[in-house]
């Protein structure tokens, strides 16, 4: 079974930085897309950031500049720093993946955040709070 576990969030102030954690298991790293989306309280889930399995990258206008999307293949864990926090950054933050070549074409040729209807597998999330 695919199993993702998000940590590291918190409380933190304006300004300040956290990492979030995603150890993933039941993928190998080579054959899975996977991002960050978040959820605020009354608001639709945003997605953030994504990465696929050769390091490419997409990311959020929202967030680009702030937040970092990376992977430790050896951890099976995928991670997003981010810095510069934001009191609208508050949200429960959630890992997702997905094995689907739509997922990885969507980053590799398209440069775009995939959207949340792609992903399959999805974590518990951790919360965020920037006061």
């Amino acid at each position: 079974d695919v199993q993702l576990v998000e940590s590291g969030g918190g409380s933190v102030e304006a300004g300040g930085s956290l990492k979030l954690s995603c150890r993933v298991s039941g993928y190998t790293y080579r054959d899975y897309c996977a991002g960050w989306f978040r959820q605020a309280p009354g608001k639709s889930r945003e997605g953030l950031a994504a990465r696929d399995s050769h390091g490419r990258t997409s990311y959020a206008e929202s967030v680009k500049g702030r937040f970092t999307i990376s992977q430790d293949n050896a951890k099976s864990t995928l991670y997003l720093q981010m810095n510069n926090l934001k009191p609208e950054d508050s949200a429960m933050y959630y890992c997702a993946a997905d094995r689907s070549r739509f997922c990885r074409t969507t980053i590799r040729d398209l440069g775009l955040m995939p959207g949340e209807s792609t992903f399959t597998s999805w974590g518990q999330g951790t919360q965020v709070t920037v006061s």
